[in-house]
C-alpha cells in the first residue's frame, strides 16, 4: 500500500506530512520504510503530549479542554495545523486509546482520525477494540494509510 501511496502522490506533484499521537510516528516510518519516500514525505510530527498538540500544531487549548485530546474536534485541529506547519498537500492526524486502559466515555482501541486536504478536512473515529496496545498501534496506523491512499485515488 505504501508504493501505491508514494506513486499516487508523486504522479500529482503532492507532499504528504503526518501529526502522531497514539501511534508514536508508525504512519511516518511506514510511509519511509520505501525507497524514494522523500520525494512526497519531508516531515511528520509525534505531537503525544496536549501541550505538544498545542505548541506545534496550533490546537486550541479550549478544544483539548472540551472535548479531550481523542475527539474529532482535536484531530481535526491536529490535521489543519500539520498541513500547514509542514506545507503538504495530505495531512493525517492520529489521536486515541492504545492501551490498556480507558473509560466508559474513551475506550481502549478507540482512535481518531483526520485527514486535511486541498479539498478539506474529513475526520473519523473508529473502535478497534482491545487488541492490545501493539495491535490497535498497528490498526491505526494501517487505517491512516488507507486514508492517505483514497485521498489520492
Amino acid at each position: 500500500m505504501v508504493t501505491r501511496i508514494l506513486q499516487a502522490a508523486g504522479a500529482r506533484g503532492w507532499t504528504i506530512t503526518t501529526a502522531e499521537s497514539c501511534t508514536g510516528g508508525m504512519v511516518a516510518s511506514a510511509l519511509t520504510d520505501v525507497s524514494g519516500a522523500s520525494e512526497v514525505f519531508q516531515r511528520g510530527f509525534v505531537t503525544y503530549s496536549n501541550d505538544a498538540k498545542t505548541d506545534m500544531l496550533g490546537v486550541r487549548p479550549e478544544t483539548l479542554d472540551t472535548f479531550g485530546a481523542v475527539s474529532e474536534p482535536v484531530v481535526r485541529e491536529m490535521a489543519e495545523g500539520v498541513r500547514e506547519a509542514a506545507r503538504a498537500d495530505i495531512a493525517v492526524a492520529i489521536s486515541g486509546i492504545a492501551g490498556p486502559g480507558g473509560t466508559a466515555t474513551k475506550p481502549e482501541g478507540r482512535v481518531c482520525y483526520g485527514l486535511a486536504t486541498p479539498d478539506g478536512t474529513r475526520t473519523m473515529t473508529i473502535d478497534h477494540g482491545a487488541l492490545g496496545r501493539d495491535a490497535v498501534r498497528r490498526a491505526a496506523t494501517e487505517n491512516a494509510l488507507e486514508m492517505i491512499l483514497s485521498a489520492l485515488a
